[in-house]
């Protein structure tokens, strides 16, 4: 057991748990220093591999907002190993180990943060001041957590001429006296790199190599003419010298040096030879003690045009990839199971039937207030009538190809309740095995008042229960996400989740369809490079532009209302994510559908590609099939059921066209029932080809470039 090697006289001091973890934030009283995100309490508690990562690249590292990017890819490249990240920081006086996307955005975004060390602790808790923490004030927390991996880029070491000025970085003395097995790519040869490692042998620092070799990384460069004490081959080595370290109690750390990768390495050659001009530049001038690092730095970045700083990025990114394989061996040593394997926390076990579509979302209980007039009256009753259905933009898509023909694995979460016993019931037509049932939560139950025409009046929503579709949990579906011909996932889903789900897709070449949900969840892709993992999207015109605003990309102040308006700001805003994205289908309410995407024989092209060529880009618009407005039942399933149609059809390798009013006939019923998806929706009832009293209007074809 990982607590075995810490002291949990001092951690119950501080307020922990028995166990020896902290104390989630929502539990820990408020006068304790110390606070932990619920995934990290949670991973802990189950024994699950968990990588410490430290937050000065976030306050001090880059600008904002490539900070806060690197950032979260980071923390994706451990979650894609199976790991839980632990990104430490310090917020208002408070040393969270785990940052929620808020806290992380709040670091990024800081402006007067500090530099946190074991030396700033006290001044900045008491103070109630935030910063990032550097390597030592990360060992610290971590130590506290019980979290025995900590991934960094670079460690400090003994400035050069640091036997006269004592400029000795404190992650040397950290590394002496904690137990903490740090990973990094050694340190920067602008320091005494022999100097630092006869001072880890003064301290007691076991330093092994990752690799064949011995040689001790000099950060961009794989030699830095100095060897390593030992070295380790793989996770599993690197884990057994972690737990020996450990288990002798020996109170001192671990440091693995990882070299920079090798595709790498030219380029960090040639940073070297900058970073030796740089050294000899600030001898000439004089620069002394503290500021020659920043003047170094600064002139290297100058000297190589800024590969110094991509080099830096694909250092610490393969530094997080070994430092999480090496956490999921340790993790697989402690507990006797099998490396990559998490135990399941909640629900039925992963279902071993096959299915070539994976729908992971929400799953909810829909009550539907209807009024019986045109405008509702707030502060008193209105005449109506109240029905319950059963929704959750997941559920909705799932729902539908269901309906039409397929069977798509659905993956969600409900609690242990009536709601549960219902929406199990209602939905026994589907594959329902990657649904959880969570004993001490709620079923989402979302409450809405329509007027007579069917516009929302007011929408209440207990969605909390959404959360808990984890990565961890989204994680033991492996297989079924690997195999899958296409993968939606709707916003409802943590960012945490969705991250995990985009660098699966990256990674093995999995075609993703994100529905955005609702405006402010659309964007949750777009805080870092996970939505160029995708391949579709279907945003609403206001769902569009909030992607495109946290691209940093303009956005009109105003939605426009005539059609020619409509589809021309729908063009502008999604030729952007078409760079990446395969297509993008603009749902516009009465207006139609405006489908964007690479030309091919007068149309845009829908089949996904395995390797794509880019060629010119167009749009067709589609106008809507309408229902009369006292036939309108209600409008909570229309978009859900379009994107279900259109996934069926193009999973049926139909032409778009077909794929198109497939939708399009799928959203009028679901417009006609009082069900989000329409119980009666069959693909004879959605098949262009079966109804033949139906005219289908040509589209209008746009070029887009």
């Amino acid at each position: 057991m990982v607590i075995s090697f810490v002291d949990a006289r001092v951690l119950h001091g501080l307020g922990l748990f028995p166990n020896g973890y902290l104390s989630s934030a929502s539990t820990s009283p408020p006068d304790r220093p110390f606070r932990v995100h619920p995934s990290v309490s949670q991973a802990a508690a189950e024994n699950r591999p968990v990588v410490a990562l430290e937050s000065t690249i976030i306050t001090h590292g880059m600008p904002y907002p490539h900070n806060l990017r690197t950032a979260k890819q980071v923390e994706a490249i451990v979650r894609a190993e199976g790991a839980t990240p632990a990104t430490v920081g310090v917020i208002r006086g408070k040393v969270h180990v785990g940052l929620s996307p808020e806290e992380l955005e709040y670091l990024a975004r800081g402006e007067t943060s500090l530099k946190v060390s074991r030396r700033d602790l006290p001044y900045v808790i008491s103070k109630g001041l935030s910063g990032g923490t550097t390597v030592s004030g990360t060992m610290i927390a971590a130590h506290r957590a019980g979290i025995p991996v900590f991934v960094t880029g670079g460690i400090g070491g003994v400035h050069r001429d640091g036997e006269n000025s004592l400029d000795i970085s404190a992650d040397l003395t950290e590394l002496g006296r904690t137990p903490i097995a740090v990973v990094s790519a050694g340190i920067k040869s602008i320091l005494d790199v022999g100097r630092t490692l006869e001072f880890l042998e003064t301290q007691g620092v076991c330093v092994a190599t990752y690799g064949t070799s011995r040689s001790f990384p000099a950060f961009f460069s794989p030699q830095s003419g100095f060897t390593s004490p030992y070295c380790v081959s793989n996770p599993r080595e690197a884990a057994e010298l972690i737990a020996s370290t450990l288990s002798l109690g020996l109170q001192s750390g671990l440091l693995l040096a990882v070299p920079i990768p090798a595709d790498h390495a030219p380029a960090g050659q040639l940073i070297e030879e900058a970073i030796q001009t740089a050294v000899a530049e600030a001898s000439v001038k004089g620069v002394k003690g503290r500021d020659v690092t920043p003047f170094i730095l600064e002139n290297v970045n100058r000297l190589t045009k800024g590969k110094s700083l991509q080099a830096n990025i694909a250092l610490v990114h393969n530094n997080a990839r070994v430092g999480s394989q090496i956490a999921c061996a340790l993790s697989e040593r402690m507990n006797g199971r099998k490396l990559g394997h998490s135990r399941r926390h909640v629900g039925t076990p992963p279902s071993d039937s096959e299915s070539n579509i994976v729908v992971i979302g929400g799953i909810n209980v829909d009550f539907i207030a209807e009024g019986k007039t045109e405008k509702l009256i707030f502060g008193q009753t209105n005449p109506g009538r109240v029905y319950q259905s059963f929704g959750g933009v997941g559920r909705n898509v799932a729902d539908s190809l269901s309906r039409l023909g397929h069977r798509p694995l659905f993956i969600s979460a409900v609690g242990a309740d009536s709601h549960s016993d219902a929406v199990l019931t209602y939905c026994k037509h589907m594959n329902m095995s990657g649904v959880a049932t969570l004993e001490e939560h709620r079923t989402a139950t979302y409450c809405a008042v329509i007027s007579e025409g069917g516009e929302l009046g007011l929408g209440l929503g207990d969605m909390d229960i959404h959360e808990q579709i984890t990565e961890q949990y989204v994680a033991q579906f492996e297989k079924q996400l690997l195999s899958a011909s296409l993968v939606c996932l709707d916003g409802n889903l943590p960012l945490t989740t969705i991250d995990y789900l985009c660098s699966v897709a990256k990674k093995c070449a999995i075609n993703v369809w994100y529905e955005p949900t609702d405006s402010n969840k659309a964007c949750k892709p777009f805080l870092s490079d996970s939505w160029k993992s995708l391949s579709y999207t279907s945003p609403n015109l206001a769902e569009l532009c909030t992607m495109n605003r946290i691209l940093g990309l303009p956005t009109p102040e105003d939605l426009p209302s005539s059609l020619d308006e409509v589809l021309s700001c729908a063009l502008a805003l999604s030729r952007p994510l078409l760079n990446n994205l395969h297509c993008v289908v603009v749902t516009l309410g009465a207006k139609g559908v405006l489908v964007c995407g690479e030309h091919e024989a007068g149309s845009v092209n829908l089949q996904p590609k395995k390797q794509r060529k880019r060629g010119r880009l167009c749009a067709l618009h589609y106008p809507a099939l309408t229902v009369p407005k006292e036939k309108t039942a209600n409008v909570s399933g229309a978009g859900d059921s379009l994107a279900g149609g259109i996934m069926a059809g193009i999973l049926g390798g139909r032409d778009t066209d077909s794929c198109v009013w497939m939708g399009l006939l799928a959203a009028r019923l679901s417009l006609a029932s009082p069900h989000p998806v329409a119980p009666i929706l069959t693909m004879d009832s959605v098949d262009p080809s079966k109804i033949p009293t139906q005219t289908w209007p040509k589209p209008v074809f746009m070029w887009m470039d």
